[in-house]
């Protein structure tokens, strides 16, 4: 009895825990975007894409604050996001804009470090990429315009990355043409920037693979695999669809540079082994960590 009372505090406390360590991470993410943009990029006039690109021009050309643009005009969207994707993410993503709005407002003030447009949208680009990796990390975004690409990557046939571009196409020449054309093609520069930046946050700097190995000769490879590489092996059961026969399946998760190491093991046991390597996103529970030999 008393252990059927325990279990639903403690998931209630962990519940806690995660939410809070989410807003934390939303609110160091808001953060460090705004450094990027407020120190390095808008004094510059160079620009990020989606809502925050517009808003930034928006202010340009009122006189007015950016970041009460960018919540005017992501609340349509996030109208839209709460219809079609979800009441969590739109919450979390509403939490990231308004801190965004709060932290570049706070830095305004704060001088610019470099006039030079190459500078601003190269340093500018990574720390607001950080920022904004951060924020995704945590199941958020500060772009509306990313919540349209979502729904139209489940309802069309384009993806997500490239209904984004379509629209940020149309928002660098807006750029172009209000503040200037060289402003613009930087702004394409730090876009590229803060994309990649972003990739690195959300991936992590030491790409992981999933590798699974159909062989005749499972248990040595495994083995050799555990002793040589450190990696624990998952072996999973399976059925040949033409033979109808039984066979053991290998499945590890390697780093990227010792994909080559996992061919050449493989190959050394078995020539006609079939292996197939896909790269992994995320990681989530697990000891993905070397073992000691």
């Amino acid at each position: 009895m008393e252990r059927e009372i325990t279990v639903p505090f403690r998931r209630a406390a962990r519940s806690w825990k995660n939410l809070l360590r989410k807003y934390i991470v939303l609110f160091l993410g808001a953060f460090i975007a705004s450094i990027g943009l407020e120190i390095f990029l808008v004094p510059n006039e160079i620009i990020d894409g989606g809502v925050v690109g517009l808003s930034i021009m928006a202010g340009a050309i009122t006189g007015q604050e950016y970041g009460i643009f960018l919540v005017l005009l992501n609340l349509p969207f996030l109208y839209l996001g709460y219809k079609q994707i979800g009441k969590d993410f739109v919450i979390a993503t509403t939490i990231a804009i308004v801190f965004l709005a709060i932290w570049t407002a706070y830095f305004k003030p704060v001088p610019q470090l470099t006039d030079d447009l190459f500078l601003a949208a190269i340093f500018g680009g990574i720390i607001d990429g950080i920022g904004v990796g951060m924020i995704m990390r945590a199941g958020a975004s500060l772009d509306g315009t990313e919540i349209v690409a979502i729904i139209a990557d489940k309802k069309t046939v384009y993806s997500v990355g490239e209904v984004v571009m379509f629209i940020n196409l149309f928002i660098f020449a807006a750029a172009g043409f209000l503040f200037d054309w060289e402003q613009a093609m930087y702004s394409v520069v730090a876009y590229f920037v803060i994309s990649k930046t972003i990739d690195i946050v959300l991936k992590g700097m030491e790409e992981s693979y999933s590798v699974m190995i159909v062989t005749k000769t499972p248990d040595e490879i495994g083995q050799a695999l555990m002793n040589e590489l450190g990696r624990g092996i998952t072996i999973l059961y399976g059925e040949g669809g033409y033979k109808k026969e039984q066979r053991k399946v290998l499945y590890a998760v390697v780093t990227r540079l010792e994909v080559q190491q996992v061919k050449e093991i493989v190959l050394d046991y078995d020539e006609t082994a079939f292996v197939t390597i896909n790269q992994v996103h995320d990681i989530v529970g697990g000891r993905f960590k070397k073992s000691g030999h």
